[in-house]
């Protein structure tokens, strides 16, 4: 018969995990709260693309602001010839008998002749103007403008010459603020030295109007040779609108960074170092308005500046007034805009609301790769991380990209990433240090997150190669997680 001894302990029950229990230590439980935060974070992370797009309209403010007494955005225009004529009007009017009568009245109306060519050479300066922690950029350009007239085609007139005042005879050029000229621009009409004024307000067939008196004696005076010369300032970007015959522009400078955009791309660039020249050759074929035509047409021209690069991308009820051709329409004319025109952008060397909003753009993918490879890490290593700790790492995550915007406006782009990448990931890799008590766990982990940052700063510098190359990392970085999955037994989870 056997028996017990007195001195062993009585066996206790196995310790059973409740229902409850087992719910809340649930791995899968747990993958969903980790989904359910990443969710959350994203109401943070719009906030900072609310940040950053405050931000830059405060910067765009300020340049607007410093445009306003510099000089906007300029519009040079080739010149035209206006000749006043009078025609008799004749109108109806119905006296207390209910008798007709017609009144005569004589009017004013306008000849325009568009110049036969022009050659246009510039050489632009810019540079950048600062007010606070926002900069500008702002130029100086002398201007050199020469062409001529082929003059009046008699036949295609439908006005009597005797009615025609060639005396009163007008050369009218536009530029798109006045505010920019630097001194009176000089006009040469053949061999005569003509002033330039701004005292014709009949004449509105620009922006800004600039108009010189050319007396003239007949028609044969209107084949003739011109050349004007002004020092002129603006700012963002120099534009031209071509409505000669044919046009020449050659445009040279000291910036290393131009986009040359508009309607026309050059026929011959080069950008070498902080300097670069084009040439346009313009014809004719694509212009709007007619050699020469009768009757006042209004403003010739819209100008929105807007970057004809994006607004490729929106429909056509999405674009501006000025864009659009179905209310762009003056007397019998198309009104052009920025399409009929030339332009060159100077484009800043750094965007830094651009770049940290397309930063701002991978903060999610960023996140949800961290969460993985931390839920991984806490698996392997088995290591449990409470999720107040997963809060708090997404957090300091999401505060990145707070450090890389204030940052950013004081110090390179670069140095700023990489100050506040050096920064986030000391702190994250700190307090994994401090949860796991295992410093190789804590440096493995700041290496995945170097890792991260890095890859989002070389997408950053790759612009026309970024979606090929974002897309294969996120291709390896997804083959390596599901490597590392291979290695988890998870039905052990569910045994438990």
């Amino acid at each position: 018969m056997e028996t017990t001894p007195h001195n062993m302990p009585p066996q206790l029950p196995p310790n059973v995990p409740s229902f409850w229990e087992k719910i809340f230590n649930s791995v899968l439980l747990k993958l969903g709260v980790i989904f359910f935060l990443i969710l959350l974070l994203l109401l943070p992370m719009s906030l900072v693309d609310d940040l950053i797009r405050e931000r830059k309209y405060r910067e765009q403010d300020v340049t607007a602001e410093i445009s306003s007494k510099w000089g906007r955005e300029q519009v040079i225009s080739s010149p035209i010839l206006a000749i006043p004529y009078d025609y008799v009007r004749e109108t109806t009017e119905r006296d207390e008998k209910g008798k007709d009568n017609i009144i005569k009245s004589i009017e004013q109306d306008w000849i325009f002749l568009l110049p036969n060519q022009v050659n246009i050479k510039t050489n632009v300066t810019p540079e950048y103007l600062k007010r606070g922690i926002y900069q500008s950029v702002v130029y100086n350009a002398q201007v050199e403008m020469a062409g001529d007239f082929s003059g009046l085609e008699q036949e295609k007139l439908g006005t009597d010459l005797n009615s025609v005042r060639w005396k009163d005879a007008k050369l009218v050029f536009g530029i798109r603020d006045l505010k920019g000229l630097l001194s009176s621009p000089t006009l040469t009409w053949d061999t005569t030295m003509m002033e330039i004024g701004t005292f014709e307000k009949t004449l509105q067939l620009f922006e800004s109007n600039l108009v010189a008196n050319i007396p003239l004696s007949d028609i044969g005076d209107t084949q003739k040779s011109f050349s004007i010369k002004m020092d002129l300032r603006g700012s963002k970007s120099l534009n031209y609108f071509p409505i000669a015959n044919q046009t020449s522009i050659y445009v040279a400078g000291r910036w290393n960074n131009p986009s040359f955009n508009g309607g026309y791309l050059p026929e011959d660039r080069s950008v070498e170092a902080d300097q670069f020249k084009a040439t346009w050759k313009i014809p004719s074929f694509n212009r709007s308005l007619p050699a020469q035509w009768e009757g006042n047409p209004g403003r010739l021209y819209s100008f929105s500046g807007i970057d004809l690069n994006e607004s490729r991308y929106f429909a056509q009820d999405e674009l501006p007034t000025e864009m659009s051709s179905a209310t762009n329409t003056t007397g019998s004319f198309t009104r052009s805009s920025d399409a009929d025109m030339v332009q060159i952008n100077f484009l800043p060397e750094v965007n830094n609301y651009q770049k940290t909003t397309r930063v701002a753009k991978y903060g999610i993918l960023v996140i949800i790769l961290t969460f993985a490879s931390l839920f991984f890490t806490e698996i392997l290593k088995k290591r449990r991380i409470h999720i107040i700790q997963y809060i708090l790492i997404g957090v300091a995550m999401v505060l990145f990209y707070s450090l890389l915007l204030a940052i950013s406006e004081y110090l390179n782009f670069n140095i700023a990433y990489v100050l506040a990448a050096v920064a986030t990931v000391g702190l994250i890799t700190s307090f994994i240090k401090s949860i796991t008590k295992d410093l190789k766990i804590a440096l493995l982990f700041a290496g995945i997150l170097c890792l991260f940052y890095g890859f989002i700063f070389v997408l950053m510098q790759l612009r026309d190669y970024s979606l090929i190359v974002g897309t294969i990392g996120i291709f390896i970085i997804l083959a390596v997680l599901m490597r590392v999955s291979t290695r988890i037994n998870w039905y052990q989870f569910d045994r438990k």
